[in-house]
């Protein structure tokens, strides 16, 4: 029982946290992350590497149709312009950015994982009630931080699996019943809650499940800076008494 109300507050700190953070703006263009911002900006520059490609081409050839034809006139001017509009339209527009599917998150490898899981949820919050979409974007900010540990881990060690079943499976499965639940049965009671109410529950409690693994791989990194300065206090700090008591 104990655990269990610590658990429950967590939660509610975090949703208050959420909330603070929404009533302040919220993420950039709607990302809840930054490695599903990161890969927004590479989907962004892509499409403008493709659409300067497009027209400087559309220009070379115009520029070679005057060399040929001595100059191209009014028409071919607008001819040109014209083209360079359409290209910019329409590789501005085309390819739309892919939202990974829930295959999609369960392959490749766990580094990447955060990024795609991310932009998979900012796609389901417009079908999420008002908490849970507080939570989903705190989930966000606990998913930088496990991508951040998840950086130097190998594909293959138990926690990496624990992070693809955690993050890959379980985050959007709950996600996706939940969306597939007809709306107008999202607020009926069943069993004294409603189903907006369990996934509320249930994301604060996957909440506290990536907070706890993201610190238990970063307990590593800890153990590892307190053994360095260990090493630094008893390399240096003896050094530094034996010049002090020189007189």
């Amino acid at each position: 029982m104990a655990g269990e109300s610590t658990n429950s507050d967590l939660i509610l700190r975090q949703a208050r946290a959420a909330l603070v953070n929404q009533r302040a703006g919220g993420r950039r263009a709607g990302s809840i992350g930054q490695r599903s911002a990161a890969l927004k900006r590479e989907y962004r520059l892509r499409k403008l590497i493709r659409t300067g490609i497009a027209v400087t081409g559309i220009i070379f050839a115009a520029m070679v149709a005057g060399l040929v034809i001595d100059g191209i006139g009014v028409i071919g001017v607008i001819v040109t312009a014209l083209a360079i509009f359409t290209a910019i339209a329409l590789f501005s527009t085309f390819p739309k950015l892919k939202v990974p599917e829930m295959r999609d998150l369960t392959g490749g490898d766990v580094k990447s994982l955060v990024g795609r899981t991310e932009l998979w949820l900012e796609s389901q919050r417009p079908a999420l009630p008002a908490p849970a979409v507080q939570l989903v974007d705190q989930i966000g900010l606990q998913l930088d931080a496990l991508g951040l540990q998840l950086d130097g881990l190998d594909d293959k060690q138990p926690a990496a699996v624990e992070v693809r079943k955690l993050v890959g499976e379980h985050l959007p499965g709950l996600v996706n019943t939940y969306t597939s639940i007809p709306r107008h049965l999202r607020t009926e009671p069943r069993g004294g809650r409603t189903p907006d109410e369990q996934l509320t529950e249930s994301l604060g409690k996957i909440s506290v499940e990536i907070d706890s693994v993201t610190r238990q791989l970063a307990a590593g990194a800890i153990d590892n800076l307190a053994i360095q300065t260990r090493y630094l206090d008893y390399k240096y700090g003896a050094a530094l008494d034996e010049g002090e008591k020189t007189p």
